[in-house]
């Protein structure tokens, strides 16, 4: 009989999540370091702390922001094709220097898209063969640099022009490279 009410009481607090969850480690990855590097640049910056001002310069910085991180901003609402508006959400707990932690917590609730994204795995350039990469990965090299290959019809023509401008963009893996 003890078992069976274990049970129930078990399948009742299943039923009514706690509504203090704290973020595991790895949850809302993209939001948390977004908002992260956003407010250490507010006060780098001496941006006073405002929700208006705040809130003018998360547009400011989303209006910049790729891949991963322009998600977020179309699901917070500061893209101006973004459907719904919930900034002042982010803007005002920012405001008030409440860790992004928190915010993305409460945003989580509102849109759980918002915690869903994640960082695109990295390539370490210094140590890949770029002749083992596929030509949709050699392309995503070029795209996360904003580089385009015009007239790059082979798989040849991409590496070229990645060695040629690894340089420029990865210089600690143009230096660490040996086949040059």
């Amino acid at each position: 009989m003890r078992a069976l009410s274990a049970l129930t009481v078990a399948g009742i607090l299943a039923l009514f999540p706690g509504e203090g969850q704290a973020l595991k480690p790895g949850d809302c990855e993209v939001c948390v370091t977004f908002l992260n590097r956003f407010y250490q640049s507010l006060k780098e910056r001496n941006v006073e702390f405002t929700a208006a001002v705040v809130d003018k310069e998360l547009l400011k910085s989303c209006n910049e922001a790729k891949g991963k991180e322009n998600r977020l901003c179309y699901y917070i609402g500061a893209t101006t094709d973004a459907a719904t508006k919930i900034t002042n959400e982010v803007s005002k707990p920012l405001s008030h220097h409440i860790p992004a932690e928190k915010i993305c917590e409460k945003l989580k609730k509102k849109d759980g898209q918002i915690c869903e994204l994640k960082y695109d795995k990295q390539i370490d350039l210094s140590t890949v063969e770029l002749k083992k990469l596929r030509v949709k990965e050699l392309k995503k090299i070029l795209d996360d640099w904003g580089e385009t290959c015009k007239g790059c019809a082979e798989k040849s023509d991409f590496i070229r022009k990645i060695n040629e401008l690894m340089p420029k963009y990865a210089p600690n893996a143009a230096s660490a490279r040996t086949d040059l």
